[in-house]
């Protein structure tokens, strides 16, 4: 049994026809249905169950199927290791970028990529930061941008900047007047508050803040950051968020951020890298990017937050 076999196999399970297959991989059909007898034979078990309309894997055809393809993946990915060490950074990199920072974020990444590394096949993946940590570190992730992370064995980092939540409230209500408000205040206002579920990073450090001063952190659950946006503008609720989250509503004038004081709820923002990647100088050199951008966004005023200079040991961090 080879790759070939393997590569042979997969395309015919996804075509559902042998003679469609030999097209997608140009090779004699009757060649294609001897190399897959020859596989059958050396399992000593049916992989195919022919018929009239085309051929269905088995049942362990389809546990076959699923072991080929996770081979042939790693066996690409094994070749861009290799190229990317060869030559210029390059191959497919999957960025994990939090909810709250991907809106504002992904153009100026984009952009920034298309000049700096145009081989790299750029991959954006949005989520939650709790999901993200996990993804970064079984590799499934090369790199990430995440709130309050916490050393893991299995992920390189450099910590980037502190950046404070704010109040967010409608435009048109009386409290958008407000210049400041104090943490005890937040959830004493008639406008009630929506903030994302448990185990949200932001959620924690509201929770955990509120515990510390004895405050009573009441919130309706909302998981999606659009829906969020659309109640606050709908002088629905107010919420918690840092500025860079709801820049787009903020100058068009539709919702209003601000400070919240005594005391400032704020989290640290690190750009990692997962130690699992296979294709480490491209991973290295676009979190070099992102850690790039962010900086003109931060030093431009456009991201609201404070760059921290980084004393940790080089080995601890990403060479950024």
């Amino acid at each position: 049994m080879d790759l070939r076999q393997l590569r042979y196999f997969a395309q015919i399970a996804e075509s559902g026809n042998v003679s469609r297959a030999a097209e997608v991989l140009r090779i004699a059909q009757p060649s294609l249905s001897q190399q897959m007898r020859n596989l059958e034979d050396e399992l000593g078990v049916e992989l195919l169950f022919r018929h009239a309309r085309g051929v269905t894997p088995t049942e362990l055809g389809l546990k076959f199927y699923d072991h080929a393809r996770r081979i042939l993946q790693e066996a690409e990915r094994a070749k861009e290791v290799v190229r990317s060490l060869a030559t210029s950074p390059s191959g497919r990199i999957s960025v994990g970028l939090p909810t709250s920072a991907c809106r504002g974020l992904s153009l100026p990444l984009h952009r920034a990529m298309s000049e700096a590394l145009p081989n790299i096949n750029l991959h954006i993946v949005e989520a939650m930061s709790g999901t993200l940590d996990e993804w970064i570190q079984s590799g499934r992730l090369d790199a990430a941008l995440l709130y309050d992370h916490k050393a893991f064995e299995h992920v390189a980092w450099t910590e980037m900047m502190i950046e404070d939540l704010m109040f967010v409230v409608p435009a048109a209500h009386t409290l958008a007047a407000k210049r400041e408000i104090g943490f005890r205040h937040v959830f004493q206002q008639a406008l009630p508050v929506v903030l994302p579920g448990r185990p949200n990073v932001l959620r924690a450090v509201i929770d955990q803040l509120a515990a510390r001063y004895e405050v009573t952190p009441t919130a309706t659950d909302c998981e999606s950051l659009p829906a969020i946006a659309e109640l606050v503008r709908a002088q629905a609720f107010a919420t918690i968020m840092p500025h860079f989250a709801l820049a787009a509503e903020i100058e068009r004038g539709e919702v209003v951020a601000i400070p919240i004081k005594d005391p400032t709820p704020s989290w640290r923002l690190s750009v990692v890298v997962s130690q699992r990647t296979l294709n480490p100088r491209g991973s290295e050199a676009v979190a070099k990017v992102l850690a790039s951008v962010i900086g003109d966004l931060v030093e431009h005023s456009v991201w609201r937050a404070r760059l921290k200079p980084t004393d940790r040991p080089a080995s601890t961090r990403i060479r950024i």
